[in-house]
């Protein structure tokens, strides 16, 4: 009866060991399949560009640093099986701040100081922005760390605008530029990098101003993403 007893354990055993590893693995997998499901990537960004500008006028020459700053979210909605491509909307928030030399004959006309002198010169707008994005990466659930070329197109609406004056013979002036301004100004744009550090090229595709200057952005920089 006893050798009934052990033989009989000798040959259920194996079966219940491998009944329960299947079920370990199918669980394993499920719980894989599900966070591999979920995952999204890169869903708040910030830029840190230079504003070289485009299609300036004669004579146009930028003085210090002519920063270009944004941050905002993206919502990332994976398109593809493996979640390597996605298109991602967003909404954020835009500070630029254009700065220049321009002659006192050129900024007085008609009553030009003497002798001629250079203003300083800053454009200082701030604005809301709409991106949308198309996105590659070869991302994974388990790594924040990929390649990535995300390619868009952004609009914006401008808030304000104000124009500063500053040099010896006028002082310090600022003054409110809404009226000459086009409130929504859009372009296309491109980030590529690995990990961390991406670079990011936006390219301004309508004029700064309503009439007269052609003055449009060219911003080059860095982007970085979060989350």
């Amino acid at each position: 009866m006893h050798k009934f007893l052990l033989l009989a354990l000798f040959v259920i055993t194996p079966f219940l060991l491998f009944s329960q590893e299947t079920g370990s693995n199918e669980t394993k997998t499920e719980n894989l399949k599900v966070v591999d499901s979920l995952f999204r990537e890169d869903q708040f960004y910030v830029a840190l560009s230079y504003n070289l500008v485009q299609n300036s006028p004669a004579g146009f020459k930028q003085f210090s640093f002519s920063p270009s700053i944004s941050a905002g979210f993206l919502r990332d909605f994976p398109i593809s099986k493996n979640r390597h491509w996605a298109i991602a909307p967003g909404i954020g928030y835009s500070y630029n701040n254009i700065k220049q030399f321009i002659s006192t004959d050129d900024l007085f006309p008609e009553n030009p100081p003497v002798p001629a002198e250079e203003v300083k010169t800053k454009i200082v707008s701030h604005s809301i922005e709409i991106p949308l994005e198309i996105r590659w990466r070869n991302a994974s659930y388990d790594s924040h760390k990929f390649w990535r070329v995300y390619t868009g197109f952004k609009a914006r609406y401008i808030l304000s605008t104000n124009l500063k004056l500053e040099s010896a013979s006028i002082g310090s002036e600022s003054s409110n530029v809404d009226d000459n301004i086009n409130k929504w100004q859009y372009g296309m744009y491109m980030s590529t990098g690995y990990n961390t550090w991406n670079i990011h090229v936006y390219y301004g595709l309508n004029p700064i101003f309503k009439n007269g200057s052609k003055l449009s952005d060219l911003n080059i920089g860095f982007m970085f993403y979060i989350l």
